[in-house]
């Protein structure tokens, strides 16, 4: 059977471009993109990517070059996710609120050959842009070029503000341009790269990492089918696509023949106006949207008539939060992933028979961040120093590792990170969790976030659900201070729905009530926000540094 060899009919490389095809010929007439009065059906998104592929060849672009682009969730960003790779680049979505440093650093770093940019962000991209050319002029290498890449602005596409830059070219100019009967570069290895996403950066300069069309294939059909998402979904873009691709739907919408509803910003009107309007089913996003959503003003909210299923990720929700979202009527799936495992890497799979359980259990199983998706091999929870599985007991803690095809395929230019990244056949997470016995995993620190006082390891997610409970407290990140005694002890930045609702000694008495002593933070600090990344993430590094300045007295 070894000998039976592979042919053309057999064999076909793994790509999510598959799905646009798909959706042009089974799905032609079903409305694939909606944004700001502007429609689109499945034909139309398919021509359009055909069209800007082929102008892409005609500027020059090669295959494997780096196309960036720089835009909120609009139409031009959703059909560059098909078209870039269509033209055999590889796409870059940069994140919007990145300053001109780290724009520059990426188009550096990526060596982009094209640069598209939304007219909204011009004034930051021309700023990085000047670094980069000042950059690239001042540190020449031989292989590399002294000029940055070929300028495009992505005009609005109801409302032309006429805004140009560079190049003085357009992004509508280009589809009006492109040969509609071209199909794109075929592909030969499914392992070429088809994306390149860059980490947050939140400690240091931001990683590289390179998607395959065989990994997001792959992740994209397993996500898909671990949400259980039906065909022809209304899919609400609240999740940025630059990240991680919009943890793939941005292929998986085409895949099941969905409807792509564009926002261009995440605020409580622009996100309940649309899925009252056009009866959205399905959405993703991080804890940081839920808060949106329930302080938004009466005049901002819209009575919602279908059942939205939320897929959420990033910072695990508290119990208590994922309690107060559905009330309002949505559906919680929760997922957990990083941008290497091409986003979603875990879902919490829902168990027929977890419904008969009381309110609170159902809340507390649903804040665990699940099982593999399908294009895993495996997952588990292991001791950093041995790698050896921690006990399935849901106490033992360890880093989550992984292992699969859905993985990336590396950090670009980084042969030292990858090392520390792959080891014995296993990409390490950098999270701290535990593992039931049913295989579920649950997340309970970044490893570099778990405060250790006294020998006593104590997860800061844990103290931080605690606080969450509490009715006046809106948001809380704990983080390790400096103790004379046990070397580290919890500190807690506390934001309050309202000013001067409680004090310090409140909080203190609370957590005295509610969990184990030498759990109890040893200071508490009010703040009006927390630091976050886009995907909502709190920058902890920031707060451990404000919270080594505090003493404590022994």
């Amino acid at each position: 059977m070894n000998r039976l060899a592979k042919c053309l009919a057999n064999y076909v490389p793994l790509t999510p471009l598959t799905f646009l095809k798909r959706a042009s010929v089974v799905y032609p007439n079903r409305t694939s993109v909606i944004y700001d009065g502007v429609q689109f059906n499945w034909n139309q998104t398919y021509e359009r990517c055909c069209r800007l592929a082929y102008s892409l060849r005609s500027l020059n672009v090669a295959r494997n070059d780096v196309v960036s682009v720089l835009a909120p969730n609009v139409p031009a960003l959703y059909e560059m996710h098909f078209a870039v790779p269509m033209a055999g680049a590889v796409l870059n979505a940069i994140n919007t609120r990145l300053d001109a440093k780290n724009i520059a650093t990426i188009l550096r770093h990526s060596e982009a050959k094209v640069f598209f940019v939304d007219y909204e962000y011009v004034p930051i991209a021309s700023e990085g842009l000047r670094l980069l050319t000042s950059d690239l002029k001042d540190n020449k290498s031989p292989d590399q070029p002294s000029t940055g890449p070929l300028v495009i602005v992505i005009d609005d596409i109801s409302k032309p503000t006429g805004i140009r830059v560079g190049s003085k070219l357009e992004y509508e100019q280009l589809i009006q341009d492109g040969d509609l009967e071209y199909k794109g570069v075929e592909l030969k290895d499914e392992w070429d790269a088809l994306a390149l996403n860059y980490t947050s950066g939140t400690t240091s300069a931001p990683k590289g990492v390179v998607y395959s069309h065989r990994g997001a294939f792959l992740s994209t059909m397993s996500l898909i089918q671990g949400w259980e998402m039906s065909t022809e979904p209304v899919f609400l873009w609240s999740l940025p696509m630059f990240h991680c691709n919009g943890w793939t739907f941005t292929w998986g919408v085409a895949a099941r023949g969905g409807t792509n509803v564009c926002i261009r910003n995440t605020n409580a009107n622009e996100m309940y106006r649309n899925i009252a309007k056009y009866n959205v089913t399905h959405m993703c996003c991080a804890p940081v949207v839920f808060n949106i959503l329930l302080e938004a003003k009466s005049h901002e909210r819209c009575e919602i008539n279908t059942k939205v299923n939320i897929l959420v990720g990033g910072a695990p929700p508290p119990a208590a939060l994922l309690e107060k979202i559905e009330d309002l009527g949505f559906n919680i799936t929760h997922a957990y992933g990083l941008t290497e495992a091409t986003g979603p890497a875990l879902v919490c799979e829902w168990k027929s028979n977890w419904n008969s359980l009381p309110r609170d259990d159902k809340a507390r199983l649903k804040a665990r961040q699940g099982v593999s998706i399908l294009a895993l091999d495996e997952v588990d929870v292991k001791n950093k120093e041995t790698m050896v599985s921690v006990p399935r007991d849901g106490k033992t803690m360890g880093e989550i590792v992984l292992r699969g095809s859905s993985l990336m395929k590396g950090y670009l230019k980084d042969d030292k990170e990858n090392t520390k990244a792959f080891r014995n056949g296993w990409f390490l997470t950098g999270d701290v969790g535990v593992i039931y016995l049913d295989g579920y995993v649950e997340i309970k620190d970044r490893s570099k976030d778990v405060i250790i006082s006294g020998g006593e390891n104590i997860s800061s997610v844990e103290l931080e659900s605690v606080l969450f409970k509490h009715y006046a407290i809106l948001e809380a990140a704990v983080v390790a201070m400096p103790h004379p005694r046990w070397g580290e002890s919890p500190c807690a930045f506390v934001v309050l729905r309202k000013t001067n609702e409680l004090t310090e000694q409140d909080i203190l008495v609370y957590c005295k009530q509610n969990m184990s002593r030498f759990m109890v933070p040893r200071k508490v600090v009010f703040v009006n926000e927390l630091p976050k990344t886009i995907t909502g993430k709190v920058l902890k590094y920031e707060l451990r540094e404000v919270a080594k300045t505090f003493k404590i007295d022994i």
